[in-house]
């Protein structure tokens, strides 16, 4: 299938310093607005051949033009491509959004325009393409032809309409209509996630709970005890509510064991965190249990911090399931709601409903207590304790979700009317959440936790973007009133309207406001998304199916858009491009289906993980290599443009810098790769094309650099204290130390110097013409490149088996950095020796590719969840079309991130050394603040 001519008098997109080959700054661009005709699934611009040297590992914010080439129309760029390529192309080419042809008649004209510009074009065939039989041609000329035509018209046809720019503004009207939904739900079902908690839920899979629109923490023993210090929980009731105590116990104590007088009073202390919790065996709700609960109410006794208390089924089976024992119940249930009343407004009190029986199971003395005598008796409880208070609300939480736990996993029990112990353990985790979420505030227990409270960092970017965003509309308002003076005036004579052609260039001021005001309406969704209680949040559930079925969705597609390479050197462009995206999709699929916890997987996205870094030890020194430029003006655009969008959110998210661990990795090992190769003597390959031993003074610099290495990964101590010194503390700590950001580093610790010295290697072979690097032709000998292809194969295969066979994660990730890059280079030759592989790319994985870096970032917040531990929900009850709907949301934010980054280094990162200094210096400033006000959050907290 031939790709579609490119569009007439495009240039290429600006590249960023980690892609691009050649100098940092964006050639001029001839074409409109990218945002306005980039189509979504390929760029339609075609770049001028760049120059030799860079390919890096992670691109930063790959810009698609100047703010300023955005904002203007197609029209000059549509003129031109009309002179260059006939009327009729010049025509369709204006007919654009923006462009003057584009209108509702435009669109026909266009068509009839395009078909006749088609027409005239001689079919293409391949270099290697023998022509077809003369009776062949006859044959199939016309079918070939229509099909060919009608594939392009319609590719066309969609980009023209379905565009960037409209597909963002598509997901920004999503956007607020689903805000605006869900402040709606919320004002009208209120806004306690405790109640959802309590009353509603569902399972995924066999055992694990999900709670309505909020996720559920797993707490551990240590965890539980450090939240229950000094605490009493009493639990009364009868032999249900005594297997929701022992549960509950377990948590705290797993050791605990079952054992005592089933129908006695049972006591658990832990001494040294002070827990207590006890059960009163009460079985009717009775006098008895009347009597215990008015104990507790009196002021001079000591009140259990949480009250758990239900029973029924002992009233059903004595008196055989009579109205009276009914009736009886409902009048002591009455005289004690009071009570309980009282009791809740200084302790937390909890009445269960029974849960359902399975009948066939049940013992004939039990055979009297029915699923319909259960719901009548619930019914009496929840009729009672919800009207015990006229003028508010009940104090008294039902404890509902056990019903429907039970209704799941009931046919699992043993005598029908004892719940499992999954079920049992999944209660007492729900009692858990619901009491210690808002004592220690667990990430990924989002129910029962209120919003947290604005830092000082929060309110001062608040107010920040607040200006950014005034003051763009002052200076659009000001602007617009300056164009209303060239308004068109009216030929007398010929009624036509002439128009006063000015090209107003847009300036650095009005890029910065619009750029930060976009920024500013970005990362309120981003605060929305995961910091206000506005959209809803769940649980992962890893099944095999929700990885791999995607996987194969979007292979297909990255094979049905396939286009021709520009070059078909090793690692081209396009080709690192597409490895970055195919890649970056793998990695994303990899965290939403909770794929961590299945080894294989986990062991092979560590190897995706370390081929981002090969590309960035293989780009870098490529780029050091032959331009030999160490100036502080590259140094400053690749850390900016690696930086700015965590730093940012770092601030908005209130989360440290190595949260986002992947940014700071890139960040390093860039300065390690600048630092080896600028100290005295800089070698680079004009120098060195002199003599060898330049080439034998760089590999002495790579063997001291692999020494450094291998020092610090196998000398902990010596790593944490270069990285625990102030202020490289801020940036490298997490929960308190560097161990995180040590074990980071280490597991892949030499995969970057892999990708330098193969890029080394690579490039020596390459300046001796050693390899054959045209198109079509393999890349070496017939015979060399079978068997290097044969090795590649079998090596890739070999380690894929190692991976899938791991059993243990810690010795996995022990021989991970060794033995990473045999697949790493397998793919890179597979993918190269080839003639034929070199020549083709998929456009559509090298569009992702081209946002890597943003889309791995924003994932954080407004995709996945609760920082990244959980899933976001825009729309719920519907898995599907929510992950359809949130994954086009966040993949046009993380588009549009990257022109505002692109956008932004232009203007604070500036050629002009002085002018860069005076920056500098300002950017200095502004951290030395963070850090200070840091220190000042820090200290209110703690």
């Amino acid at each position: 299938m031939s790709a579609p001519p490119p569009p007439p008098a495009a240039a290429r997109d600006p590249v960023t310093p980690e892609g691009r080959r050649g100098p940092v700054t964006p050639e001029p661009r001839a074409s409109g607005p990218p945002s306005e005709t980039q189509p979504l699934l390929r760029q339609e611009a075609e770049g001028e051949e760049e120059e030799e040297g860079e390919e890096t590992g992670v691109r930063g914010a790959s810009g698609t033009g100047t703010a300023e080439q955005r904002r203007r129309g197609w029209g000059e760029a549509a003129e031109a491509a009309g002179a260059e390529e006939g009327p009729e192309a010049g025509g369709a080419a204006a007919a654009g959004p923006g462009g003057p042809a584009g209108g509702a008649g435009g669109g026909r004209g266009a068509w009839r325009r395009l078909l006749a510009w088609l027409r005239r074009r001689q079919p293409q065939r391949g270099p290697c393409a023998a022509p077809l039989p003369r009776s062949a041609a006859l044959c199939c000329h016309g079918g070939t032809k229509m099909a060919a035509l009608a594939y392009t018209l319609g590719k066309r046809e969609i980009n023209h309409y379905f565009s960037v720019r409209s597909a963002k503004v598509l997901a920004l009207a999503a956007v607020l209509l689903l805000a605006g939904c869900h402040l709606a739900s919320r004002r009208y079902r209120g806004n306690d996630s405790c109640e959802y908690l309590l009353s509603s839920g569902r399972f995924l899979g066999e055992k694990v709970w999900q709670p309505h629109s909020c996720m559920m923490h797993k707490y551990k023993y240590n965890e539980a005890k450090n939240c229950l210090v000094d605490k009493h929980i009493a639990f009364i009731g009868d032999s249900r509510i005594r297997q929701l105590f022992y549960s509950f116990v377990k948590i705290i104590n797993p050791q605990f064991k079952e054992e005592g007088n089933k129908h006695e009073n049972i006591p658990f202390e832990d001494k040294i965190a002070s827990v207590k919790v006890d059960f009163l065996w009460h079985p009717e709700v009775n006098g008895s249990m009347k009597q215990c609960i008015k104990v507790w109410t009196e002021d001079s006794v000591a009140k259990p911090h949480v009250v758990v208390a239900g029973a029924a089924t002992w009233s059903i089976k004595i008196h055989n399931g009579s109205n009276e024992a009914l009736s009886q119940y409902k009048m002591n249930i009455t005289s004690i709601a009071p009570l309980l009343e009282k009791l809740a407004k200084t302790s937390d009190v909890y009445w269960v409903l029974q849960d359902p029986v399975y009948e066939d199971l049940l013992s004939e003395n039990r055979k009297m207590i029915t699923n319909e005598k259960i719901d009548a008796y619930n019914e009496a409880a929840v009729s009672v304790l919800n009207s015990s208070t006229r003028n508010s609300k009940s104090h008294v939480k039902m404890f509902s979700v056990s019903k429907l736990i039970a209704q799941e996993t009931i046919m699992e029990s043993l005598d029908g009317l004892h719940l499992p112990e999954s079920s049992r353990e999944t209660s007492a985790m729900i009692l858990m959440n619901v009491y210690c979420n808002k004592i220690l505030k667990p990430v990924d227990g989002s129910c029962c936790q209120p919003r947290p409270p604005l830092t000082l960092m929060q309110k001062l970017a608040a107010c920040f973007f607040t200006l950014s965003i005034v003051g763009y509309l002052i200076f659009y308002i000001i602007h617009r009133n300056a164009h209303r003076k060239n308004k068109p005036c009216t030929d007398l004579e010929s009624g036509e309207e002439k128009k006063n052609i000015i090209n107003t260039p847009v300036s650095p001021l009005e890029i910065l406001l619009q750029s930060l005001c976009k920024l500013g309406l970005i990362m309120a969704y981003f605060y929305m998304c995961d910091r206000a209680n506005l959209f809803m949040k769940e649980n992962k559930f890893y099944t095999h199916s929700t990885f791999f079925i995607p996987i194969i969705y979007i292979l297909v597609l990255g094979v049905f858009y396939n286009e021709n390479t520009k070059e078909t050197k090793v690692l081209n462009r396009e080709q690192t491009d597409e490895w970055k995206g195919w890649m970056q999709l793998v990695i994303l699929i990899y965290h939403i289906s909770g794929a961590s916890t299945f080894l294989p997987v986990y062991m092979h996205v560590r190897v995706l993980v370390a081929a981002y870094l090969f590309q960035t030890g293989y780009g870098h020194f490529s780029y050091f290599w032959i331009k030999g430029d160490f100036g502080i003006h590259r140094v400053c655009q690749v850390l900016f443009r690696l930086n700015f969008l965590v730093v940012v959110l770092c601030i908005v998210m209130d989360r440290p810098y190595q949260f986002y661990y992947f940014v700071p990795l890139v960040t390093v090992w860039f300065m390690v790769i600048y630092v080896t190769l600028a100290l005295w003597p800089q070698i680079i390959q004009k120098k060195a094309n002199g003599s060898c031993f330049w080439h034998f003074g760089l590999l002495l610099k790579l063997a001291f650099l692999l020494l450094c290495i291998c020092f610090l990964a196998y000398s902990q101590g010596a790593f944490e204290k270069i990285f625990s010194l102030w202020p490289l503390s801020k940036c490298f700590e997490l929960k308190g130390n560097v161990y995180e950001w040590w074990f980071r580093w280490r597991l892949d610790r030499y995969v970057v110097f892999h990708g330098m010295l193969f890029a080394f290697t690579y490039l020596t072979l390459q300046k001796r013409q050693i390899l054959s690097e045209g198109k079509g032709e393999p890349l070496f000998s017939n015979k060399i490149s079978n068997v290097l292809l044969f090795i590649s194969v079998v090596s890739f295969l070999t380690y894929s088996i190692w991976a899938s066979s791991c059993k243990n994660k810690a010795e996995c990730n022990e021989l991970h950095p060794s033995v990473s890059v045999v697949q790493i280079l397998a793919f890179i030759l597979i993918r190269n020796i080839p003639g034929y592989a070199r020549s083709v790319y998929s456009s559509f994985f090298a569009w992702f590719g081209k946002i890597s870096l943003e889309l791995f970032t924003c994932q954080y917040h407004i995709w996945l969840a609760a920082d990244t531990r959980g899933i976001l929900v825009l729309i719920p009850g519907n898995p599907m079309l929510n992950i359809i709907v949130s994954t086009f949301i966040f993949v046009c934010v993380a588009h549009e991130i990257s022109q505002i980054t692109n956008d932004l280094a232009q203007i604070i990162i500036p050629k002009d050394n002085s002018s860069l200094l005076k920056r500098l210096a300002c950017i200095a400033a502004f951290f030395c603040g963070l850090l200070i006000l840091s220190s000042i959050q820090d200290k209110s907290r703690y």
